[in-house]
């Protein structure tokens, strides 16, 4: 098969100087391809516990430098509109364009829900979350324009549901919302968005796990993070066949989690008691749909005019 590169393709990879971490791992293998990589991360967050060292998007696009390969480092915040827009600003100054963003940043605390502070629940909303939208924002009018833009986000695995990850969870399952609406609106554009659900040791996960978790060992033994890259990388090329999908990649394992209906039942003479007699049926996987973007019928929609109030 012909080797996928990335040859004058800009793109941004967001949470990439960590080392280790997935974000690096990503921008090492599409840099290794051909492309133009930003690699941004703020460096350190004062108000992260137990995150091993600091993470340096200059030493990561050093590495990419002395590899052959092109990338300039970028250290704004993806937390705000503002830097989001300056992130995007880079890639335009740098190389003169954005074709590929990798939204990739994120934060993670694990709590009971009754023991996360409000400030918290809501970091995880403004960079894992909101943190997509303001960078995707900032890029949407530039592949817009060029008809052609490939677009990223790393949710997780417990956005299905997990113990003491309320903040985290709620974040990513947000994000993956987030991705199959912003595929159905990109498609008639050239612009496909897709969602990587990946599982490696990162700086991230050692933040997130006691030491003598065996969760964190498997892990470090198990996991390298460029195990998780090459389905992103795919994701990322301009031969990627699908959008609004969610691909699992974890250890060398590629998999995809979608969303179904199940058959259920119809009846307008539906009752409470009706209800609880054809529960099986409602809750029966037998002939379950895939649930695709654009499946709900909107043909007969019409939207009101929409002025934006800055």
């Amino acid at each position: 098969m012909t080797e996928l590169r990335f040859d004058g393709r800009t793109a941004i990879v967001t949470g990439a100087g960590g080392n280790p971490s997935l974000g690096r791992a990503h921008a090492m293998l599409l840099a290794a391809r051909g492309a133009n990589v930003v690699v941004n991360d703020i460096g350190s967050d004062p108000e992260m516990r137990h995150y091993p060292g600091t993470a340096s998007s200059e030493a990561v696009a050093e590495e990419i430098r002395a590899a052959g390969g092109k990338a300039v480092a970028d250290t704004n915040t993806v937390a705000t509109v503002e830097g989001a827009q300056a992130i995007v600003q880079t890639a335009l100054d740098a190389f003169g364009g954005i074709d590929i963003l990798v939204n990739n940043a994120a934060v993670s605390i694990a709590a009971p829900f009754a023991a996360m502070t409000p400030h918290d629940f809501q970091r995880h909303i403004d960079i894992n979350l909101m943190g997509a939208v303001w960078t995707t924002r900032a890029a949407w009018p530039h592949m817009l324009a060029s008809g052609y833009g490939r677009i990223v986000n790393t949710t997780s695995s417990s956005m299905t549901g997990f113990a003491e990850q309320t903040a985290y969870a709620t974040s990513k399952g947000g994000l993956w919302s987030f991705t199959r609406s912003l595929a159905a609106e990109g498609a008639a554009h050239g612009i496909k968005v897709n969602a990587v659900s990946p599982g490696a040791f990162t700086r991230l996960v050692v933040s997130t796990l006691e030491d003598d978790s065996p969760l964190l060992e498997h892990s470090k033994e198990n996991l390298p993070p460029e195990l998780a890259s090459p389905a992103l990388a795919y994701l990322c090329h301009e031969d990627c066949p699908v959008n609004g999908e969610c691909i699992d990649s974890v250890g060398g394992e590629v998999q995809r989690t979608y969303m179904g209906r199940t058959r259920g039942f119809a009846d307008r003479a539906v009752t409470i008691e009706m209800v609880a007699q054809r529960w099986d049926e409602v809750m029966s996987q037998a002939g379950a749909e895939t649930l695709g973007i654009g499946d709900m019928d909107t043909s007969g929609w019409k939207m009101r005019a929409y002025e934006g109030v800055e």
